[in-house]
């Protein structure tokens, strides 16, 4: 995430705000010390978002599927499509 100082921020705030609303959020530093984020007010909660496994039994995976069309794509090496 990118991070800029106060000066920075007041020269080019209409700018920035653009790119906030965008979803390129951005940090407001005083001295090299982070002090505020600045981002879109529809942006997710850092808790809200996606999780690995959120489909969880929702979804199943073949045994197989590291070998799934493994005959048709060797077939395809020796006919040299």
């Amino acid at each position: 995430m990118r991070s800029v100082n106060i000066h920075e921020a007041k020269t080019h705030l209409s700018r920035l705000v653009n790119a906030a609303a965008k979803g390129e959020p951005f940090i407001i530093a005083r001295a090299g010390k982070p002090l505020v984020k600045v981002m879109a007010i529809d942006a997710p909660d850092a808790d809200a978002r996606r999780r690995l496994g959120f489909l969880a039994g929702e979804i199943s995976v073949p045994r197989d599927f590291d070998r799934m069309g493994e005959e048709e794509i060797a077939s395809m090496f020796e006919t040299g499509q």
